[in-house]
């Protein structure tokens, strides 16, 4: 029975690099369309394909526009059993960054189901991986790191999880009774962070722990070589605008703006209401099975962070790209 204001925003109120998003599966010539209909000037495709997969993903969204498209390569775990494997990673990263690559993911398999030669689990921050992060920050690209998922997801599914709907239709996304905890996975992450601070690393999800933002808050301000993303977390900041819109204004030269959803006008309109007005109790930007029981209110950005999270924050890692855009 709620009746609040409406404010429909068609378009960004300055153009929108969305450095968070999965093409592979994508028309480039059709997702040009929608970025053309809603004011998105620039797409990094995070290919979750390898080897010469990903050299072909490269080359298409390249091909179709190369001021408008980046991609973002993809951790191999291929061959994890070899002795060699950190010297093959090296060869793959070198590859992919030849071909065009801006930045490399590492993905929450890391941690939670990617295991060694000896069976062992495969801890986030094991010293074997170190030369990796090294070479990406020599290579002056920045390294995504996806590690755990929302507090929910490491919880029984049941009618106490507030995301129940949500693991009910994609139950393989449940980590209940995983090796690590989710804090114990974000633990070993900083860590990461703080032995590598030459490297730039983007933690996507709002460092997934979008529910936590003093956490998070804590970690930007341990390790300056950080990033976030927002990506796919409208849902979690929108439920806290108050606190949210602190965050936002704290480290508004730290914080990317990123979809993770298959790209749709409406899909980013909600994203724009949602930064750039203070309607209240309206529904996020989300995939077909929604995040939880709850709709978001509008943060109303000033226009200062505005520029600087729609664009200016992804331009500062696109050096390849900035004459361009």
């Amino acid at each position: 029975m709620l009746t609040t204001p409406i404010h429909e925003i068609t378009h960004p109120r300055y153009p929108v690099i969305d450095y968070h998003n999965h093409l592979d599966a994508q028309d480039p010539e059709h997702v040009l369309r929608i970025m053309d209909a809603c004011g998105i000037e620039h797409i990094v495709n995070i290919t979750m394909k390898v080897g010469d997969e990903a050299l072909r993903m490269i080359d298409r969204y390249h091909q179709a526009s190369p001021a408008r498209f980046s991609t973002i390569g993809w951790m191999d775990w291929t061959g994890v059993e070899r002795n060699d494997f950190i010297a093959l990673s090296l060869e793959r990263l070198e590859r992919l960054v030849e071909r065009g690559a801006i930045g490399f993911k590492f993905w929450k398999d890391l941690g939670l189901t990617i295991r060694d030669v000896s069976g062992e689990l495969l801890q986030v921050d094991d010293e074997r991986l170190a030369p990796i992060f090294e070479r990406c920050g020599e290579l002056g690209i920045p390294v995504m790191v996806h590690i755990g998922d929302p507090e929910a997801f490491f919880l029984p599914i049941d009618a106490n999880n507030e995301r129940f709907e949500e693991l009910s239709a994609h139950p393989d996304w449940s980590f209940y009774g995983a090796t690590f905890s989710k804090h114990q996975l974000l633990e070993q992450r900083d860590r990461v962070f703080r032995r590598h601070p030459k490297t730039t690393f983007v933690a996507a999800h709002v460092a997934e722990n979008g529910e936590d933002l003093q956490r998070v808050t804590a970690m930007l301000n341990a390790n300056p070589n950080v990033l976030v993303d927002i990506s796919a977390r409208a849902s979690e900041l929108g439920r806290q605008p108050f606190s949210a819109r602190r965050f936002f204004l704290r480290f508004a030269d730290r914080i990317l703006f990123g979809a993770d959803l298959v790209p749709d006008i409406e899909m980013y309109r909600l994203y724009y209401r949602f930064l750039e007005t203070e309607d209240e109790y309206f529904e996020y930007p989300t995939h077909a099975s929604r995040q939880g029981r709850w709709n978001i209110c509008g943060m109303n950005l000033p226009d200062d962070v505005l520029r600087k999270v729609y664009r200016e924050n992804a331009l500062r890692l696109l050096p390849s790209n900035r004459a361009r855009i």
